[in-house]
């Protein structure tokens, strides 16, 4: 979950928040609403079995989020799932520096 400890530090969150965050994203999804669950049901389903995903699939998590965040969900969790997999396959480490401190938003902390 490199990368994605590295995109929560860029919004802000401190280590103990980061911590309390993929724990959660890791275990009990019930905290979460329905549309983000809706939403990494879908990624999860992606991760593991891709063609698996169907038409229902998408219309729920449209119906959950709207068409515009949805497709945005289905685009980020695609490009995520790629990268991950070029990286798995030529046994790229992880980054020392967080690469994410460079895009426009970040917030650095003090």
């Amino acid at each position: 979950m490199g990368h994605t400890e590295m995109g929560l530090a860029v919004a802000g969150l401190n280590t103990e928040s980061i911590n309390a965050v993929t724990q959660r994203l890791a275990g009990d999804w019930t905290a979460f609403s329905v549309g983000e669950r809706a939403a990494f049901n879908l990624a999860k389903k992606q991760a593991e079995d891709p063609a698996s995903i169907t038409k229902d699939d998408i219309r729920e998590l449209e119906r959950q989020l709207g068409r515009e965040k949805a497709w945005h969900v289905i685009w980020w969790a695609s490009r995520c799932h790629y990268m991950t997999r070029v990286a798995d396959a030529f046994q790229f480490p992880l980054e020392q520096e967080n690469p994410f401190w460079k895009m426009p938003g970040a917030k650095k902390p003090n």
